[in-house]
């Protein structure tokens, strides 16, 4: 498998389930900010983030944010869901994740890395050796950067059956 390849594509955070998580014998999840939980810089979670969370806390599923945002945008989204969370986290460099899983105090076989970007959350959650789910970002980004590498992004998996992004 490419390390480029999520082990499952959904269309949001609300399509990861309990009972996918439960198939896989996962009990914590690494979750990215931006366009995942929310649009970028935005203070609030997407609407259906809270119930989601919700959620996963009744399934007893442990969560924290790892981000490759400063603090100042992590901290205080981590802490409104009553999160940890590490920032700066240079993803797809591994050292962020190893940090997350400890903190989740679950080894990488019951975690799974959730996020938008192929590029950053699953290329490192794939080096890493856990389970990945690609969410469907959000919302378009309008800056350059992005769009250059969500177009790359979408050669990528049209090399994988299902991906309609």
């Amino acid at each position: 498998m490419s390390l480029l390849y999520p082990t499952i594509y959904l269309k949001s955070i609300a399509a990861v389930t309990p009972d996918l998580l439960s198939r896989w014998g996962v009990r914590g999840l690494i979750l990215d900010v931006d366009n995942t939980l929310t649009t970028h810089n935005n203070p609030d979670p997407a609407p259906e983030v809270e119930g989601w969370l919700e959620l996963m806390r009744e399934n007893h599923i442990e969560m924290i944010i790892l981000s490759n945002n400063h603090p100042g945008r992590v901290r205080p989204f981590a802490q409104a869901l009553g999160m940890g969370f590490t920032a700066n986290a240079g993803k797809p460099r591994l050292v962020g994740f190893k940090r997350a899983a400890a903190e989740l105090g679950l080894p990488k076989e019951q975690i799974a890395v959730v996020g938008d970007q192929i590029f950053t959350d699953i290329l490192g959650g794939n080096r890493w050796g856990a389970r990945t789910i690609l969410i469907k970002p959000i919302e378009p980004e309008n800056d350059l950067f992005f769009r250059v590498k969500r177009r790359l992004e979408r050669i990528v998996m049209r090399k994988r059956s299902g991906y309609s992004g």
